[in-house]
């Protein structure tokens, strides 16, 4: 062997012995220049490579990871490890497609591992192809029956799929064979929600129970896992959603410190406000907020859209973008470029509009990209995120006596914390008989997904029910096993299956339109209506609802009074199953109050869309000029 050689060897173990060492203490960026100079001296180590690999995806450096697992890769071919772990790399840069094909070619080079068919399972179901993610998964499952990552990852796909009953099943078998404990924070959010979706009301109770007792009694490192959106339709507190968000929030984050130091004050100019939502497309969000957006001032504001959101070519993603000065797709982007990206651009305000929902980037605001950084709209609760200084609600969604449940101050909107669009459509109601109504009957309806609909609330809706027998009940068929469920319950109250009658899924013009043949909209708790219920007042349904301790159970409070009808906010249950007996037994009533929705409606808080929008820039100044000052983000009372 030639000196030359030897010394290079020599160059490399030296290397290599103290970069494992650094790996093990922790020393990351020491470990990642040792092994930089580890594979200088030897270019065809692929252990090396890949140790590189994984202590730059450890550092956040995730085109540097990407190089490196590749060359690892490259060196090995058919390796299993490295496709898994570039795989892995890829994901963390969002790019899914490329990674489910790296394992995909890995399976067709290797031999079938659990392993490696759950991370191509996985990969799948992040690629948008949820049925090939359940084969690969039912494959990974046979081969390892008693792997309790396995069926939560296929509970997930079926999840996707709307298959919620299967889900069920799949995180229930999860549960129990997860004998470390390990997987029930993933698992036990997810049942709660399928349970909730398919109406399986039988084990609910206990489930829920079990959810929330596992989240006061968390660890830093555990209850991180717990989905806070998990815990908007259960009978949970507003501290205990708070200290969700704030250990999922810590968990997302996956000990990663802010790379980039808080921004300073931008020269003068237009206000520049910047979005972040994977929601720009045909998606209730887009529906809310898309006539603001276009009645902005755009002499006083600039408007960037930093979206990751799927492009589906609607007239409604159109309108939305056309209404922004800059749209940039953010979507194969880390969180930090995303937040660099942001900074360069100079954004006064950023603005997150997703919170803990499915499809955030919130962490992309944990880097500090705007001196001013807000929740609004996608999430009815705190974050729990100490970098979002603002939520924006209003006095009824979020009084000021609430304010020790939210890490975010509160800021609020003078009427209602909820943009509509009175541009949206308004089509004549279709005959009833079209939509399988009685002519002559009095039509009390919820279109509120199944997962909103607790036994307590359909046992309310059959007293009335009962009172009123020329009455029938709306519903959203949202899954065949949630009817089936949901009509066996009602016959147990004794409501035959000829009082019901399910609603498809309709385009919301067509969904608007039919929503005028109902004479009143009974509204679900502790997860109110939210845009359901604006989309029925807009078709000049009255809302009938109980204002409970959270944000999620306050909002058809507050879109109510905004319609200027406060009084259907009903004080409690017992009052809800009178009032709307009442105006079941008073049609002129019920008819008074839809005329008020309907003469009116140009005029109403809620839908006067200009009105808002002056409302809503008037609080982003305010927000803007106190940062101006150099004061700390502090609670903004309506004005």
């Amino acid at each position: 062997m030639a000196l030359q050689d030897v010394r290079r060897n020599d160059r490399y173990d030296t290397n290599w012995r103290a970069s494992v060492a650094a790996v093990g203490a922790g020393r990351w960026g020491e470990a990642e220049r040792g092994f930089q100079r580890a594979v200088q001296a030897a270019p065809g180590a692929n252990a090396a490579w890949l140790y590189l690999a994984r202590t730059q995806l450890q550092l956040g450096k995730l085109d540097s990871a990407v190089a490196a697992a590749r060359r690892a890769l490259a060196l090995k071919p058919g390796d299993t490890l490295g496709a898994m772990l570039l795989a892995e790399c890829l994901t963390r840069r969002h790019r899914h497609v490329e990674a489910a094909e790296v394992l995909e070619s890995a399976l067709a080079a290797a031999p079938a591992t659990s392993e490696l068919l759950s991370a191509l399972g996985s990969a799948l179901l992040l690629a948008q192809r949820p049925q090939e993610a359940i084969t690969r998964l039912i494959q990974a499952s046979m081969l390892s029956p008693g792997d309790a990552l396995l069926h939560y990852r296929l509970g997930l796909a079926f999840k996707r799929l709307g298959a919620e009953s299967q889900a069920s099943i799949c995180f229930r078998t999860a549960l129990s064979v997860d004998h470390d404990g390990d997987i029930a924070p993933l698992a036990l959010p997810l049942l709660v929600s399928s349970s909730q979706q398919s109406c399986d009301w039988s084990e609910l109770e206990r489930d829920g129970a079990a959810l929330l007792a596992l989240l006061d009694g968390a660890s830093v490192e555990r209850g991180g896992e717990i989905s806070p959106f998990s815990l908007l339709a259960l009978p949970s507190s507003r501290a205990q959603q708070r200290r969700a968000g704030a250990l999922h929030t810590r968990h997302l984050l996956q000990g990663v410190s802010p790379s980039l130091p808080p921004p300073g004050v931008r020269r003068p100019g237009r206000v520049r406000v910047g979005y972040l939502s994977s929601d720009f497309h045909n998606h209730a969000t887009a529906l809310l907020m898309v006539g603001l957006l276009e009645s902005r001032d755009r002499e006083r504001f600039e408007v960037f859209a930093y979206t990751h959101s799927a492009a589906d070519g609607s007239a409604l993603q159109q309108r939305l973008l056309a209404a922004c000065d800059h749209v940039v797709d953010v979507a194969s982007m880390c969180d930090a470029e995303v937040a660099a990206r942001m900074r360069r651009d100079g954004v006064d305000i950023g603005v997150d509009l997703k919170g803990h929902t499915r499809g955030t980037r919130m962490t992309v605001f944990a880097h500090r990209p705007a001196p001013v950084q807000v929740s609004y709209l996608g999430y009815p609760g705190s974050t729990g995120a100490d970098f979002l200084d603002y939520v924006i609600g209003d006095p009824i969604v979020t009084p000021l006596a609430h304010a020790e449940d939210y890490s975010e101050c509160i800021a609020q909107m003078p009427h209602c914390y909820q943009p509509n669009d009175d541009r949206r459509a308004l089509p004549p109601a279709p005959p009833r008989a079209g939509l399988g109504l009685p002519e002559d009957a009095l039509v009390l309806c919820c279109f509120n997904q199944s997962y909103k609909i607790t036994p307590e609330m359909l046992a309310l809706w059959a007293r009335v029910l009962h009172e009123l027998p020329q009455a029938v009940l709306w519903l959203l068929a949202w899954n065949a096993d949630g009817q089936r469920r949901l009509l066996a319950a009602l016959e147990a109250l004794g409501i035959g299956a000829e009082r019901v009658v399910f609603a498809e899924r309709l385009p919301v013009d067509q969904h608007i339109a039919r929503l005028r043949a109902a004479d009143l909209f009974l509204d679900t708790w502790p997860y109110n209506a939210h845009t359901t219920a604006s989309e029925a007042l807009w078709a000049a349904v009255p809302v009938l609802t109980v204002p409970g301790e959270t944000f999620a159970s306050r909002v058809a409070a507050s879109l109510v009074a905004a319609c200027g009808l406060p009084e259907l906010a009903c004080a409690d249950a017992e009052a809800y199953v009178r009032t709307a007996v009442e105006l079941g037994r008073s049609p002129e009533r019920l008819q008074a109050l839809r005329c008020h929705l309907d003469a009116r409606r140009a005029g109403l808080a809620l839908f006067d869309t200009e009105r808002y929008t002056r409302d809503y820039e008037a609080l982003l100044l305010r927000m803007h000029q106190r940062r101006l000052q150099g004061l700390a983000p502090a609670a903004l009372p309506a004005a």
